[in-house]
């Protein structure tokens, strides 16, 4: 781990084991300030080292102690999630006149891409990145035709970079070879205090002012209404917990959010996310049309994290920039199809500072 040690722009590897007799690495990319690792095993993010206020380094994300421990990793913690991010209603979509059906790992439903999405998946190393200005890792993995039921060969290519103005930058890249939905995205739970705390004093301000509705096993129905005078308005800065008792039927926030301002390839800011106690902040943007904000509602304490605390119910917050859930099965959510000659890019960017 990097607790406490700060460099320049740099990138490192470090053999971690085997899982399907392919290796494992962590990869570990800096720069004065900060520090960020990622392993092959699921494209997952397990540390972000950042300062508080005083200087004093955290990581604020949660994780395992060991790698081995992600070959489960039932929480998704700091994954990949792919082919498609989220719920998909009855494990089924129609495409182009034909039901395709995919597995089932969650009731009834498909989440986060299946049995063994692509949180599980060994990603090859293409490339390293060390550029004046940014260093980081291009992951890539080729997705089978038929893989959890989707149709088509998935070429997909993520690039993490770090840069010198503490913004970690995720990129998204895809073609394929038939026509098959394709939503990727980033699970990684973030405590801004270094999991001293939980996060309902956490302040969230969000771009959004409207959200999908969920029905009672937390798929949408396809209706988008506003969030003015719920308690999903995060339109103005507020507290995690401030409103949470509102959305106690669903645990706490496990909801979609409407980013406003969308048109394809458009950078713009999300979320901000804060803690009083540390000073750090977070602000993410992104090209994506949506935001699913989830507040670890099904944690017990059950798993201590490398930081040393128990992960609790509302531990940390998700943040997961992407399209829709369950798009396939909504005409008037974004068309996630990827069709041949097509190319999927979509970049979320993560800027850490303090305050």
């Amino acid at each position: 781990m990097l607790d406490g040690i700060r460099g320049e722009l740099q990138v490192t590897a470090e053999s971690c084991g085997q899982f399907h007799n392919e290796p494992l690495y962590i990869i570990s990319i800096t720069n004065a300030d900060m520090a960020v690792e990622i392993t092959n095993l699921g494209g997952i993010i397990t540390a972000i080292w950042t300062p508080d206020r005083h200087g004093n380094m955290h990581n604020i994300v949660a994780g395992y102690n060991h790698i081995a421990e992600y070959k489960d990793n039932p929480h998704y913690f700091g994954c990949l999630l792919g082919r498609v991010a989220g719920r998909i209603s009855g494990s089924k979509f129609e495409l182009d006149g034909e039901i395709v059906f995919l597995s089932r790992n969650d009731g009834m439903n498909h989440l986060h891409g299946g049995i063994e999405g692509f949180n599980k998946k060994v990603w090859k190393i293409k490339s390293f990145i060390k550029e004046e200005s940014e260093v980081g890792v291009t992951l890539e993995y080729l997705s089978e035709d038929g893989d959890e039921g989707y149709p088509g060969n998935l070429w997909v290519v993520v690039k993490y970079t770090l840069d010198r103005n503490n913004r970690l930058k995720i990129v998204y890249d895809a073609v394929t070879d038939k026509s098959t939905p394709v939503n990727l995205s980033n699970h990684s739970y973030f405590n801004l205090s270094g999991f001293t705390t939980d996060v309902l004093d956490h302040s969230l301000k969000l771009n959004a002012a409207a959200y999908t509705e969920n029905n009672d096993h937390d798929v949408p129905t396809g209706k988008i209404l506003p969030v003015a005078g719920t308690p999903l308005d995060f339109t103005f800065t507020k507290t995690i917990g401030a409103d949470i008792a509102g959305v106690a039927a669903s645990g706490g926030y496990n909801h979609n959010f409407v980013l406003n301002d969308y048109f394809p390839g458009k950078v713009r800011w999300a979320a901000k996310l804060s803690d009083p106690h540390s000073g750090r902040l977070l602000k993410i943007f992104t090209d994506m049309p949506g935001v699913q904000v989830y507040t670890a509602n099904d944690w017990r304490g059950n798993i201590t994290g490398p930081q040393g605390y128990a992960y609790g119910k509302h531990s940390a917050v998700a943040l997961e920039t992407q399209a829709f859930p369950d798009s396939p099965n909504h005409p008037g959510f974004p068309d996630i199809i990827l069709r041949p000659g097509q190319r999927y890019i979509s970049e979320t960017v993560y800027e850490f500072t303090c305050q």
